[in-house]
């Protein structure tokens, strides 16, 4: 892990809802760049605490971000390179690490390589990217593995050297750019010997580049040895936190604790009580008294801690299993933080409060706990 992560702690922004970007790109591609709107927020992360800006998809796509169908391009809905590079420098001259979101898991129907596919069938120069099948014969539209089933997510074939190098390609030249890490999205989907082939290569360049692989099961010490990532997304001490405290069952925050040592003896995981994935933090303890706890257990133990957008605000949102059902947690902020509303405040000093706590006691990075 490189050596500047032990005093990480990220403030995490999903780009497409943070600034209100339309929800598909309009027919006829007239937008309004808008990513220089998060400059005016890295301040606001700096009085946070915060040390890295953590950024969701910025690559061009068809509706959220994660069905990318260019990934060497800004999504115009946020802006152009030029926009890119300015967050980037904006966010360096104030000592911020950046990190990116990277779907290398699948891709959108509509991006080039899937498109040469149904255009051109089988003989298409991408179409070993896919794990395909041709029941209705080669002029027929192919049968193809999907990111758990959703038909607009097109999964990649991982065993063929040319989907490696292609990503190879693309982490490098946005590290080349100014991006300080990546996070790699659906990783558990991922076996982990393309990432043993990939990152290598990648930090041949890169040695200081950060890699952390979003892993919701599993055995996380064997993904991160076998796959040479520096850490992964640790979902259970995440769950375990905020179902301890709604059920009064400590016992079962002890267990994850108990595991999350473990974890440490073999890296650093990617500490979290909010995300763009999950219900907020504030909406899923059935008791608010109960945020300061929850926070008390983020900041406190061994990890890298992330902080969504918002959860430092109290923000409440619930997510829902359905077409739309995570846009209460991915919402427009304001233009500038002096708009928020007041009663979030005391809930961003006390994330300034314990932030400041982990600043002066640097060994909490790799802390065992006790209970």
């Amino acid at each position: 892990m490189p050596e500047w992560v032990q005093d990480a702690v990220w403030w995490h922004v999903y780009p497409l809802g943070f600034v209100g970007a339309e929800r598909e790109l309009p027919a006829d591609g007239a937008v309004t760049p808008r990513l220089g709107r998060l400059t005016g927020w890295l301040d606001y992360a700096v009085e946070l605490g915060a040390n890295g800006l953590a950024l969701g998809p910025v690559f061009a796509a068809s509706t959220h971000g994660y069905d990318t169908v260019d990934h060497l391009r800004i999504d115009p809905r946020l802006g152009t390179d030029a926009d890119f590079d300015a967050l980037v420098a904006a966010a360096h001259d104030r000592g911020l690490k950046v990190l990116l979101d990277g779907v290398f898991n699948h891709v959108g129907r509509e991006h080039p390589a899937f498109r040469a596919v149904l255009e051109q069938g089988p003989t298409a120069p991408t179409a070993g990217w896919f794990r395909l099948r041709w029941p209705g014969g080669p002029d027929a539209e192919p049968e193809y593995d999907t990111f758990e089933g959703h038909g607009q997510l097109v999964a990649l074939d991982h065993s063929s050297p040319a989907v490696a190098d292609w990503v190879t390609e693309v982490m490098t030249h946005w590290l080349d750019r100014g991006a300080d890490g990546w996070r790699l999205d659906a990783a558990y989907a991922v076996p982990t010997s393309f990432w043993a082939t990939v990152l290598p290569r990648v930090r041949e360049r890169h040695p200081d580049a950060y890699v952390v692989g979003e892993v919701i099961h599993g055995d996380y010490a064997r993904v991160v040895t076998e796959s040479g990532m520096d850490a992964v997304t640790q979902y259970e001490l995440w769950k375990a936190v905020w179902s301890s405290l709604n059920d009064g069952n400590l016992h079962e925050l002890t267990h994850a604790l108990g595991r999350h040592d473990g974890f440490l003896d073999t890296f650093a995981p990617l500490t979290f009580v909010g995300n763009h994935d999950v219900t907020r933090i504030a909406s899923r303890l059935t008791e608010p008294a109960h945020l300061p706890h929850a926070l008390a257990v983020l900041f406190t133990v061994g990890g890298t801690p992330s902080v969504y957008a918002g959860d430092e605000q109290a923000f409440t949102g619930v997510k829902e299993d359905r077409a739309g059902g995570d846009d209460a947690v991915r919402p427009p902020f304001p233009g500038t933080p002096e708009e928020l509303a007041p009663y979030g405040w005391p809930t961003y000093r006390l994330h300034q409060e314990l932030i400041g706590v982990r600043r002066r006691h640097r060994w909490l990075h790799r802390a065992r706990t006790t209970p």
